[in-house]
């Protein structure tokens, strides 16, 4: 089974969407990448299959995309720090719309995720994107766990990021590891 067959099985088809938005993004030349899970599963040894799909989009090109992904069959939801999109698979594809990532397309890397060529955040910004998601009080315990293990992820794939860490996040997985 490729990557691609995994994530299609695990996501009920979610590559075709994935691709769909990859292809939609790129035919129009807006900068973007993946944040989140999709761009951990770049820079960790050992991907998991998630059915969110992070993006972030040059904000003066936010609704050009927007308007480009709902031509294309993506129904969107606004909320205050995102549009969320729906196509036709159980992937939730969610556009951060909060200034903390707006340089992260500057800085996206090329990446072939689960069988799928993609932009991704650099290394350093999927590390600070998923501390900053940690961080977030409101997020359902659940979700801040799965970002402390991506966290995790992260470091042990690359040592290197050890000293990037903030004191609490370093105190924590001290402990742990």
């Amino acid at each position: 089974m490729t990557g691609r067959q995994f994530y299609d099985w695990q996501t009920a088809g979610g590559g075709g969407d994935v691709l769909l938005l990859v292809e939609t993004l790129e035919r129009l030349e807006i900068p973007w990448c993946m944040i989140g899970g999709l761009a951990v599963n770049h820079w960790a040894k050992e991907p998991m299959a998630t059915a969110d799909v992070d993006v972030v989009v040059a904000t003066d090109r936010v609704e050009d995309a927007v308007r480009a992904l709902e031509e294309a069959g993506f129904k969107a939801e606004r909320f205050e720090w995102s549009i969320n999109l729906k196509g036709r698979s159980k992937v939730s594809v969610q556009i951060s719309t909060e200034s903390f990532y707006r340089d992260y397309p500057a800085r996206a890397v090329p990446a072939d995720v689960h069988g799928i060529l993609m932009r991704v955040a650099s290394l350093e910004d999927a590390l600070q994107g998923k501390i900053k998601a940690w961080r977030e009080p409101e997020r359902r315990a659940s979700k801040r766990q799965k970002d402390f293990a991506d966290i995790l992820r992260l470091v042990e794939s690359h040592p290197e990021l050890r000293k990037m860490l903030p004191e609490d996040v370093a105190a924590i997985m001290n402990e742990i590891v």
